[in-house]
This record gives C-alpha cells, structure tokens and sequence, in this order.
C-alpha cells in the first residue's frame, strides 16, 4: 500500500482491492484470459498494470482479475464511481473474446478440478510452488473473489492498536458481506461459502491460516518471532528453497504488511458492483476506527480476546451470515451494543451505522446500499431468494446473468421472489 515516503498513519489513506471473474458472455463459465486483457493495456504479459489512480493486476488464477487503488487513497469519496469506470473498460475489451466481467465471491458452478489455469508467466514460481504444496485444483483457490482493504499503520503502538481492533472486526464480516450461497451447481449449506473454503485450503500446512483471527501479537517483533517464524518453519520441510518465506504467505482473516506498514483484511466477499464494494468498505473501516479510538472498549480489552473465542463467532457468520446469533454478551458490550443477552448480526450492523455513519461525509454514496442490507439482508440472501428452491443451471445461469448485468450497468442488486 504504501511506498517510500514517510509511513501514513492511521486513518491517513486506505487501499481498496476488488477481484472479478471473467467468464463467456454466452454461458458465464469461466474464461482463462486475465494475461490477455492485461496485455491489451501493457503491451506484454505482466502481472500488474497502472492506469493513473487504478492498477489491474492478476494473482494465481486466469480467470480472475483484480483492480486496486494505485497507492493509498485518503478518502473513499468517488471510489465507487471510479471503479465502475474501471469495469466498463474492461467489459469493452473483452466484448471482443465474447466475455465479461462477473461479481461475487464465487462462481456458481465451476469445476477447479478442470477449469483452473495458473497463471504462467511472470512470478509463476511462486504460484507452481502453492500448487506444488496445496493443490489449488479445489474451490479454496481457484473459486474465490474478494475485497480487500488496507489500514496504514506509523509504528509499533499504532500497529498493536489496530491489530487489536481489527481482531473483533473479523467475526462480523461474513454477516455483512456474504456472497457465495452456491457451489458445484448447488445452494451450500453455507451463505459465506467463500470463507468456509478459504479456511481450509491450506490444510496441509495448519498454521498459515491458524483459527483465521490472527493470534494476539501487537508489536512487528512479535508478529514475525512468533506468528510469521512459525508459519516458515512449518513451511520449510515441503519449501526448502523459501519460495514462500514471504509475509504474503500467512493466510489469516487480516495480515500485516511490514514492508508497506499496512493491515490487510481479507475476509470480505465481493458484492455486485463497486458502489455496494465501497459502502461495506466504508463501514467496516468506521467501525474499526472507533474501536481504535475506544469508543466503546479500551484498547487492551480489545487485544485481550483469545483468537478461538473469536473464530466462534466467526463460524457462526460464514453459515448464517447476518442472520448469525451473537449470545456473547461480553463481546456486544465492546462496541456498546444496548443492554440485551444476545443479537442477530444485522442487529448489531444497523446500530453501528446508526452510530457512526450518521454524519459521515460519504453517507449519501453509502446510503442505498446499507438501506438494502437492511431491507433485505446480505447479497448472499438477496442471491438465494432470487433463485428460489429449484435450483438447476437454467435458473442459476438466469440469476447470475442479473447480477453480471447489475456490476456493467452500476446498480445495486435486488431479490427477487
């Protein structure tokens, strides 16, 4: 996220990345061409491109395709539209290889065993030695896309703290922002089903991913003596030459990135355009500013909670999303939820925009999309509503191709009953 200058410090700028699938404009199955689009605009088979304020990169798989600030930005102002620029471009030069842009965290009926291409140029070492080690011929690889967000951190004090706060911000995103309800052609048991296989795919080796909410350490020594050392040494029998001795390996719901002083959440699914993308953004970084700001908790209460107490939670909300049920009355008290034994997530989503959205400068942008969450729950919810209990490819195909419609046109998704 950041560069050479002076590291920002909290709050000071953020960084927003979005991944999208490609896939045939006739059928929306997955289309391996993400080298070729970036070659139309770079000119060669590189790995990222930058066009002004946005770069477009691709990570492992060739279906997928991400679009990032190009650096920190300082404000959220505008992103939505400046995303949605973005999509339409790319939805033009794909029109000549019959193919398209498609949201959300999953493809619906993707084959990983079959239809996953590695990317195989620049930096394919490092993808052949994933492979090597995992298999990413499964959903937990090749059949994820997502949003990630990075927090600027100065120092170790500014870091621990907002370690800390993003620690009790991860159980809650998955009732926010799910949107993989289907897998292998079928409704999963799962709304967040992005997450249930994420948090699996590296099995092998246990702790790159550990319990998904990281561990509690809170400076940069601890964190690479304890968390990081460990993740390596675990690594080395099977990555004797350290291809992956890298911070990028750990796996967790949010990673720290020393060598751009940020925090990287990964746990959010992508929703069906970037204005929805944006305003779960904005809402997920205002609740963990004020948590970093203690207005409910102190800090130490904060980094006192054990990462499996933590992962309950967050277990709950990969299967129910925000209809997930919070009976831990300890953990609502941290950020002041009224006096009640237990809370459904949405519950707890609405009084945090209530609390901190109401003045916010960006509400306006923001506002339809939390309106809808509301209304009509997660995009995960809205997506399982719309295709109804008979499920089959005619009427997944059929769903799918309105969300595709909603990500080029900019709109918002609705349900449909």
């Amino acid at each position: 996220m950041n560069d050479e200058r002076e590291p920002l410090h909290l709050f000071q700028a953020f960084g927003i990345e979005l991944e999208y699938m490609i896939v045939s404009s006739a059928d929306l199955s997955v289309r391996p061409i993400a080298d070729e689009l970036l070659k139309l605009v770079g000119g060669g088979y590189e790995m990222e491109v930058e066009l002004g304020p946005v770069a477009w990169s691709n990570e492992l798989a060739l279906h997928v395709i991400e679009m990032k600030t190009n650096g920190p930005s300082p404000s959220l102002g505008g992103l939505g539209a400046l995303f949605h620029e973005h999509t339409r471009r790319i939805d033009d030069l794909l029109r000549p290889f019959d193919a398209r842009l498609l949201p959300t965290a999953m493809h619906p009926w993707m084959d990983p065993d079959t239809e996953l291409r590695l990317w195989p140029h620049e930096n394919n070492i490092i993808y052949e030695t994933f492979d090597r080690i995992f298999s990413c011929k499964g959903h937990g690889w090749a059949n994820l896309q997502s949003m990630h967000i990075n927090f600027p951190f100065a120092n170790d004090r500014e870091f621990g703290r907002l370690h800390g706060a993003i620690r009790m911000v991860l159980p809650l995103l998955p009732g926010l922002a799910a949107s993989s309800p289907f897998v292998d052609g079928r409704r999963s048991e799962f709304l967040d089903t992005r997450l249930e296989m994420y948090r699996k795919n590296a099995a092998r080796v246990s702790s790159v991913t550990g319990h998904v909410v990281p561990e509690r350490v809170y400076t940069k020594r601890d964190y690479e003596g304890k968390l990081l050392a460990g993740i390596y040494k675990d690594l080395q029998p099977l990555d004797p030459k350290g291809v992956l001795h890298h911070e990028w390996v750990n796996a967790r719901g949010c990673i720290a990135r020393f060598d751009r002083m940020a925090i990287e959440i990964r746990l959010l699914d992508l929703q069906e355009c970037p204005q929805a993308d944006i305003a779960v953004a904005g809402a997920v970084i205002e609740a963990v500013r004020a948590l970093t700001e203690q207005a409910w908790s102190s800090n130490a209460k904060q980094q006192s909670w054990d990462e499996r107490e933590l992962e309950a939670l967050l277990l709950a909300g990969i299967r129910d999303a925000d209809d997930a049920v919070i009976e831990n009355r300890a953990y609502l008290d941290c950020f002041g939820f009224p006096e009640r034994g237990r809370a459904r997530v949405r519950e707890l989503w609405q009084h945090l925009f209530e609390q901190l959205l109401k003045d916010h400068p960006q509400r306006g942008e923001w506002q339809p999309v939390l309106d809808l969450y509301l209304a009509e729950g997660c995009l995960a919810r809205r997506i399982v509503t719309s295709v109804g209990p008979a499920v089959d490819q005619r009427r997944l195909q059929d769903v799918y191709s309105k969300l595709a419609a909603a990500l080029a046109e900019g709109r918002l998704f609705r349900a449909e009953s």
